[in-house]
């Protein structure tokens, strides 16, 4: 098939500023649900999504977790420096590995009032369960915003120390300060493997009740990591879509994962960053069956490029029990990818048939996955939004989106 020729004009809707929630709502569930199925949309509150998702259904989360990834230091001067963790860098580029370094890490940030921040060293101390700990930050590469971490206590990881000194990194668009409470509210009831610099913000509206009602009506729940980057809020400002520059991120996928999608009769999932997980684990499954190619760095145009290709692709069945047979010949439990997969209209879907989802930015890579997902109806479902008072963005309201 050949790119689609995109205008982003045409994924551009009005969205005021009242609109976009500065707070979730509380309890997690009471959240409104909109449910689009065959064309039609109806208007219900979150917690009623048990009586939409049965038996035939496996459905996957996304169980990353986010760090307080903002960072504040103090200059001598009086200057405040922000530090904004985006990806490791050193010794390793594994996130969930970077988290347990105790002798120091390298990371790649953005750095707020950069230009006060010379060669000099900045420290903070932290309050930690080993007392008080100096954390300090050097320039690594000053031009590559790379950055050094030290601490003194080397019984204390990365984690630790960050999950004493860090901010909830709320995103741009919500115009206030993180609070304590941002800690618990910006994080899924679900959420385990820490590296995330935004939530997954689809499954914020599930609480352990939901997931309970889901569980004992036979609907297999399954998790899969997919660490959400900055790169999730990235304009789009390319003259050609297509030439956007699409995020890379780090995604794990069990083998359990891989035996539930070989045997799922309907696969639903919880946010786009779990559509991303999966469509993409598909085209490593193709690699493996099509070029013998156990690499996975799933490109962002690699899923066009082999649907153009006349090739005939597998099954989903097929390409996961590659997969799968993969990781029994090498003895793995769970296989570490990446994936820059770029989802807009044209994309033929491979293995998700409904999505739990919020409302997205205009003119955006999420509001593009949408269309692609149920079509021009995406403008429907977004007005329909508008006119029933909607909340929009990370702690707004949800969709379930059934695809036709």
């Amino acid at each position: 098939m050949k790119l689609p020729e995109i205008n982003l004009d045409d994924y551009q809707y009005e969205l005021p500023n009242e609109r976009i929630a500065a707070h979730p709502a509380n309890p997690r569930d009471s959240s409104k649900l909109m449910m689009y199925k065959e064309g039609e949309i109806e208007h219900k509150v979150f917690k009623e999504i048990t009586n939409e998702l049965n038996s035939d259904y496996t459905l996957f989360f996304n169980n990353t977790k986010v760090l307080p990834a903002r960072l504040y230091f103090k200059k001598p001067t009086g200057a405040q420096i922000e530090v904004f963790l985006l990806n490791p860098i050193a010794p390793t580029r594994d996130i969930s590995a970077a988290m347990l370094e105790k002798s120091g890490t390298i990371w790649e940030c953005a750095i707020g009032n950069f230009k006060r921040w010379k060669e000099d060293k900045l420290e903070a101390a932290v309050q930690t369960e080993k007392g008080i700990v100096k954390l300090t930050v050097s320039h690594e590469d000053r031009d590559k915003r790379f950055v050094k971490f030290e601490w003194e206590e080397e019984s204390l990881n990365f984690v630790d120390i960050i999950s004493a000194a860090g901010n909830t990194p709320l995103p741009p668009y919500i115009k206030r300060t993180a609070t304590e409470d941002d800690k618990e509210t910006y994080q899924t009831v679900y959420s385990k493997n820490e590296g995330a610099v935004a939530a997954p913000t689809a499954g914020l509206h599930f609480t352990n009740e939901v997931l309970d009602i889901l569980k004992n009506q036979g609907v297999d729940e399954q998790e899969v990591t997919l660490h959400v980057s900055a790169g999730t809020f990235k304009p789009i400002t390319a003259d050609k879509v297509t030439d956007h520059e699409m995020h890379n991120e780090q995604i794990i996928i069990t083998k359990e994962n891989v035996k539930a999608l070989i045997n799922a009769h309907k696969v639903a999932c919880v946010g786009t960053t779990s559509m991303r997980t999966l469509e993409s684990s598909y085209w490593y499954g193709v690699r493996l069956l099509l070029d013998n190619n156990t690499t996975f760095d799933i490109h962002k145009l690699e899923a066009y490029e082999r649907m153009e290709s006349g090739a005939t692709l597998p099954t989903r069945q097929e390409s996961f029990s590659a997969i799968l047979k993969y990781m029994e010949e090498n003895n793995l439990d769970n296989i570490h990818g990446e994936t820059s997969i770029f989802i807009m209209p044209g994309y033929q879907f491979q293995v998700i048939d409904t999505l739990v989802t919020n409302f997205h930015l205009p003119s955006t890579t999420l509001v593009l996955l949408i269309a692609a997902f149920i079509g021009e109806d995406w403008r429907k479902v977004y007005q329909a939004a508008l006119d029933n008072d909607y909340r929009f963005l990370s702690y707004g309201d949800s969709s379930i989106l059934f695809r036709k």
